[in-house]
């Protein structure tokens, strides 16, 4: 088994990271909850990386131009690392993670993230359902390849755990040109909302600003 091979299997040369507010339903995240959909944290690259033979990848948000690592969120079979929201074809929720500073556990958190363009979300959810497929058809043999792999892997199949920042609490993520110190992402209530949109009916989202700093 050899961990250092990896594989691009998709890249999105533009996503926006958001801020999120604590889950207030058990049937899912709504963006519109998010706030602002101008006031992003961060911009970037994204890639998704299978990681050798570990039945695992990682989807990496990074800087565009160094590559520099912005926050990392681990996606194995269960696809619960990965969340649609229910208002938008668009945004989903990442729980990404994060190196303790003592070497122990890692810390984890819920961050939002959206693409400018839908078709851009479409090849994103198509990289994570083939990874799903080809893998545990190589995990179940030959005469498992032509079985249905099942419901989006996007779809948690446990309990839902609640990894939303609580008030005072912060998670470090390191964003460049920051002077190196990180910035800590608080629990914070959305300032505005767009009102209720997406597939029932309302109006959609706007999707992230193609031009922003």
């Amino acid at each position: 088994m050899d961990d250092a091979y990896e594989s691009v299997l998709y890249v999105a040369r533009e996503c926006y990271v958001y801020r999120i507010p604590p889950r207030k339903s058990t049937a899912g995240y709504k963006a519109a909850e998010w706030g602002d959909m101008e006031a992003f944290l961060w911009k970037g690259r994204l890639r998704i990386i299978e990681k050798g033979e570990a039945d695992k990848c990682e989807i990496r948000l990074e800087d565009k131009d160094s590559g520099e690592l912005f926050a990392l969120c681990p996606y194995d079979l269960t696809g619960q690392s990965v969340e649609p929201v229910l208002d938008s074809s668009r945004y989903f929720v990442l729980r990404v993670e994060s190196d303790s500073p003592e070497g122990g556990s890692k810390k984890k958190a819920f961050i939002g993230m959206g693409f400018l363009d839908r078709s851009e979300s479409f090849d994103f959810n198509v990289a994570l359902q083939d990874w799903t497929k080809r893998t545990k058809a190589a995990k179940a043999g030959p005469a498992a390849e032509d079985v249905d792999s099942g419901p989006s892997p996007h779809i948690p199949a446990g309990p839902k755990q609640d990894y939303s920042l609580k008030e005072g609490q912060t998670f470090s993520i390191k964003i460049p040109g920051s002077g190196g110190g990180g910035r800590k992402i608080r629990d914070t209530q959305p300032s505005s909302t767009f009102g209720a949109g997406g597939f029932g009916g309302g109006p959609l989202l706007p999707p992230p600003p193609s031009k922003r700093g």
